[in-house]
């Protein structure tokens, strides 16, 4: 298989994943948001005890929120010898929703320190038919920088940090930025960076994100962008999973629209990938929304780079996702009824929590 390896469909990616875990000699290391306790979580889980059984180290992080914090559906891979950690078991305690509300939302996979995956999906059968965007790399420098990440994980799952100071240092591996982001009102690297690209972009830039609510300062910057002539492309799905986002982004898509922003609506089925690209030339693979929520309140991770192997089917990618898209109607949205703008107006103070 090629050094660089990219996945849009679910059950390609898990069919993936599953065989290099058969093949595995060493090691599995996966740090996932949502290890689901359905049918493909049950393929995934005895896959890793197979594993276990022939004295394959394994190790897995998942979040108390996306997959919840009973650890009875891992109990039969922990008696085996894997090591199953949760992050953030959901507390009752006076800062209840600041502290339970920032998530590991990363989604990492390392296995035999040879090959890695990142990208947006979860393991779960939920999300089989939605449209992803994930890499498969063999790149040992990559790897380097994933193993590195994943271990700092694992050793730290229950620390909390959500203050004016922690952060996480990037990483670097020739032309590749790896970015983590952490829980921090005041710096978010991911964000900060995507600033930096959007201000600096010539001709386009693309953004692929399942939530569309991105804060003044990337808002000013996609405007200014548009202003100055880029072709700047936002897609998200015509209906996401969590309805209420599609409520309040509606608010701002008008404004957008009229400061020269193409707004594009995927509609087979769920978008649920996470890409920015930039004059065909930078781009973005992440586990991380374009949103509040990701930016200020989870653990995420961003590969940033401009390897030119994978140009080419990135754009195929964005190409095929828009020719299931419909384009924004701006007289319909002025239009709309006065009770949706209301509603609008009420979920606009809770944008910071979707």
């Amino acid at each position: 298989m090629k050094k660089y390896k990219l996945f849009d469909d679910n059950l390609v990616l898990f069919n993936n994943i599953l065989n290099d875990i058969k093949n595995a000699k060493q090691s599995i290391w996966i740090e996932i948001y949502r290890f689901g306790k359905d049918a493909m979580g049950e393929r995934f889980r005895m896959a890793l005890e197979t594993k276990v059984k022939e004295g394959i180290e394994v190790k897995l992080l998942v979040d108390a929120w996306g997959t919840g914090s009973d650890i009875s559906f891992f109990e039969s891979l922990i008696k085996l010898g894997a090591e199953v950690r949760i992050y953030r078991k959901m507390r009752f305690e006076k800062r209840f929703i600041s502290k339970n509300h920032c998530r590991n939302h990363r989604k990492l996979i390392v296995i035999d320190s040879s090959i890695g995956y990142i990208g947006s999906t979860n393991i779960t059968a939920y999300c089989l038919n939605w449209r992803e965007l994930n890499l498969r790399t063999t790149d040992e420098g990559l790897l380097s920088i994933f193993r590195r990440s994943f271990k700092d994980s694992f050793r730290s799952f229950e620390r909390y940090s959500f203050n004016k100071i922690g952060t996480k240092r990037n990483l670097h591996s020739g032309n590749w930025v790896f970015i983590q982001d952490i829980p921090n009102i005041y710096r978010q690297r991911i964000k900060s960076k995507y600033e930096r690209m959007i201000s600096t972009a010539k001709k386009e830039i693309l953004i692929e994100t399942p939530y569309f609510l991105p804060g003044h300062g990337l808002r000013k910057r996609l405007c200014e962008a548009a202003q100055r002539g880029v072709n700047v492309i936002i897609i998200s799905p015509i209906h996401s999973d969590v309805h209420v986002v599609d409520i309040i982004r509606r608010h701002y898509l008008g404004p957008l629209h009229q400061a020269g922003l193409k707004l594009y609506f995927y509609t087979a089925g769920n978008l649920h990938a996470k890409g920015v690209m930039i004059d065909q030339k930078t781009f973005s693979i992440s586990s991380a929304n374009f949103d509040y929520r990701s930016f200020r309140y989870q653990h995420e991770l961003a590969l940033i780079g401009n390897e030119e192997s994978l140009i080419h089917d990135l754009m195929e990618h964005f190409d095929s996702t828009l020719k299931y898209c419909n384009s924004f109607d701006y007289s319909a949205w002025k239009k709309r009824s006065t009770i949706d703008r209301v509603i609008e107006w009420f979920l606009l103070p809770f944008k910071y929590l979707f």
